[in-house]
């Protein structure tokens, strides 16, 4: 059984650019596959190996300017859901395109797991789910808006056409390991919103502490990752994802007539060109080809 360990944490690095080769080497040497996202204002990603693999790895990133206090969140895979190791830099660890947003400086009310049911049940409580409108689609909470954003950095936009509808709301958020709601939080405190939640450790942390009997959500989680989805005690669900356009995919989708693996679902059925599904046709038998040999995809 592998380990994997999803994690962010938001601090300065000063020349983000040097901390990459060490990162990417200590998790090669560990057999460590996976994606991590450097930039000025933190770390971000998933990853996945052995436990004496991860562990190395985690202690690694807590080693690096201001990470002592690094916090993830694990779950197991009987299966190598990654089929490398990434380490990318880029201008945000998740994209919001506000600059003066600041995760570092404020944000919302953390709210534990076992308090979540609680809150989002009071009537004087709006609860808004900031993850994007694929991800909704799976699963969410219970009563919770789904803002029907395609990405995350339409999420401000979206705020300031419906900031009228929270007159006098209490405003809890979540997101999947919570580091979406960092941001947005402490956008809404610059919005002059003076009450703010946020569910810590996002919903995977929900789904593996809080019992399925006493549980608001409902549906899978989406993750970014091979599983697609998970469950309640984090149980790998019964989801794939689309190979044309990563959207997710149901078993009874899989069963539609415009489903073909690896080159189209239901939703994107309109979306690509004849030439395009050609190509994807060709990816897919070649990753097939490489499943056979045993061996990983190079687009994997």
């Amino acid at each position: 059984m592998l380990t994997v360990a999803a994690l962010y944490h938001f601090t300065r690095f000063d020349a983000p650019a040097t901390l990459r080769d060490g990162l990417l080497s200590c998790a090669m040497a560990q057999g460590v596959k996976g994606s991590l996202l450097l930039a000025r204002e933190g770390i971000n990603g998933t990853i996945a190996g052995t436990r004496q693999g991860i562990d190395a790895v985690l202690g690694h990133i807590r080693a690096l300017p201001g990470c002592a206090d690094l916090e993830w969140k694990e779950s197991p895979a009987a299966e190598m859901p990654f089929g490398k190791m990434k380490v990318k830099l880029k201008r945000e660890i998740v994209t919001m395109g506000k600059p003066d947003v600041d995760p570092t400086a404020r944000v919302g009310h953390y709210v534990d797991a076992a308090e979540w049911n609680a809150l989002i049940a009071a009537p004087d409580v709006a609860v808004i789910d900031t993850r994007n409108d694929y991800e909704v689609s799976i699963g969410t909470f219970a009563g919770a808006i789904d803002p029907g954003t395609r990405s995350f950095s339409e999420f401000p936009a979206w705020w300031e056409e419906n900031r009228d509808r929270f007159h006098n709301k209490r405003i809890a958020m979540f997101c999947t390991g919570g580091i979406r709601c960092e941001k947005s939080t402490n956008w809404l405190l610059q919005q002059g919103v003076t009450e703010v939640f946020h569910l810590k450790g996002g919903i995977l942390k929900y789904l593996e502490t809080v019992p399925e009997d006493q549980s608001l959500w409902q549906g899978e989680c989406f993750v970014f990752d091979k599983r697609v989805s998970v469950g309640h005690g984090l149980v790998p669900g019964q989801l794939s994802v689309c190979g044309a356009c990563r959207r997710p995919v149901t078993p009874a989708a899989r069963q539609h007539a415009d489903y073909e693996e690896g080159v189209s679902c239901p939703a994107c059925t309109d979306e690509y060109s004849e030439t395009d599904r050609a190509r994807f046709r060709e990816r897919q038998r070649q990753m097939k080809l490489a499943e056979a040999r045993g061996e990983p995809h190079l687009g994997a």
